[in-house]
């Protein structure tokens, strides 16, 4: 009987402790051709996660991270998003690690009262699905105009030529914010040119912009076609700066292009060359546990969770998950965070028709440019 007590005891026992767990759903692009993101992102929330447990977790309980690989395709973005919240019943979701997607699945969480947490979705739109909805990564309607600034004030630029991918969510609202800052600042365009997701030969398009003898290219791309337009630009001997948005803004691109990712201008809160201490010591134990240097959305990931783990401090949790839910939604807003990426706080964003919505980043961006095969500020 006393074996039998004890047995039971022991069960309890880890029935409780697992039961202390928060739940926290990853879901990004783990393979596929957005996985150079969504790995870098995973080891993000990762190294977070285990620094957060390592200093007590979350008022005693550690932060279980429950990750699902969707692909970076929007109808398994959804069904993984179904799994995390219905079938998992994870306290919130971070990701996906597309915009594509984000539109797609996060309408989802909005509906189930659960709060979606974007790292690395910047296209116009996504906060307005609704007041479920937050993300850090800064918005490219805040940072394309700062790059763009510092581009013509370093580099001379004077007149560009456009280049877009014109059938994905992310790099069409790249072109848009480009083409209304380009406005803004009466930057004439030499032409613009279009591709499409999965294309390789980029000749056609870069011929032609080569003709009208642009300063520098916008370029409002994903690595995958972003790198390739890099290389086949400079083969055509188009070495002018290429200027651009946040899918082009990581080390991978000097594994992709080589040599020949020299001249790239991004913008983003976050830079590996920045010098601060949250940031060195980010930089150090990121690099020491996956061996390879971090990125921004790395950054961006490590970050995300330490802002929701402010919120979760904040707040009893009941054991109830709905009500866990809405008590974590409310007190997300008022999280202001100084971490690798720099001072962050939350800004109320609209939906289409004006009404309070969901939460955008708010912060400074800062302009790189790539040098030697590392990225350089540029002030």
């Amino acid at each position: 009987m006393k074996k039998l007590l004890t047995l039971l005891s022991a069960a309890l026992a880890a029935t409780f402790a697992q039961a202390a767990d928060i739940k926290v759903g990853v879901a990004e692009a783990l393979s596929g051709g957005a996985a150079q993101y969504g790995t870098a992102i995973r080891n993000g929330f990762q190294l977070a996660a285990d620094e957060i447990n390592a200093a007590g977790g979350i008022n005693g309980n550690k932060i279980a991270l429950v990750i699902e690989d969707e692909q970076g395709k929007k109808e398994e973005a959804i069904n993984v998003f179904k799994k995390l919240i219905f079938q998992d019943q994870v306290l919130m979701v971070f990701g996906p690690t597309l915009s594509n997607s984000a539109q797609a699945a996060d309408p989802i969480a909005q509906g189930a009262k659960t709060v979606v947490f974007g790292t690395s979705n910047t296209a116009d739109g996504i906060t307005s699905i609704g007041d479920f909805v937050f993300r850090n990564s800064v918005t490219e309607a805040d940072v394309l105009p700062e790059t763009l600034k510092m581009a013509v004030k370093k580099a001379g630029v004077k007149k560009v030529a456009v280049l877009y991918g014109n059938d994905d969510v992310f790099t069409k609202s790249g072109y848009d914010n480009f083409k209304k800052a380009l406005s803004d600042l009466n930057i004439p365009v030499t032409t613009t040119e279009t591709f499409a997701k999965g294309d390789v030969d980029f000749k056609a398009q870069l011929t032609k912009i080569k003709a009208t003898n642009p300063d520098a290219i916008v370029l409002s791309a994903l690595l995958a076609e972003g790198a390739p337009i890099m290389v086949q630009a400079r083969q055509l001997g188009l070495n002018v700066p290429i200027i651009g948005g946040n899918g082009m803004n990581s080390v991978k691109v000097f594994d992709l292009a080589k040599e020949r990712a020299e001249g790239l201008w991004v913008g983003s809160p976050w830079s590996i060359e920045n010098q601060s201490e949250a940031n060195r010591k980010f930089v150090v134990a990121y690099t020491s546990k996956f061996k390879t240097a971090p990125d921004q959305f790395a950054a961006q990931a490590y970050d995300g969770l330490y802002i929701a783990s402010q919120a979760m401090k904040k707040i009893k949790l009941s054991g109830n998950i709905a009500a866990d839910r809405v008590a974590l939604r409310n007190a997300l807003p008022d999280v202001k965070h100084n971490g690798v990426t720099g001072a962050f706080q939350f800004r109320r964003a609209t939906d289409k028709a004006g009404r309070p919505a969901g939460y955008d980043a708010q912060q400074t961006a800062i302009v790189s440019v790539t040098r030697g095969g590392k990225f350089t500020i540029e002030k």
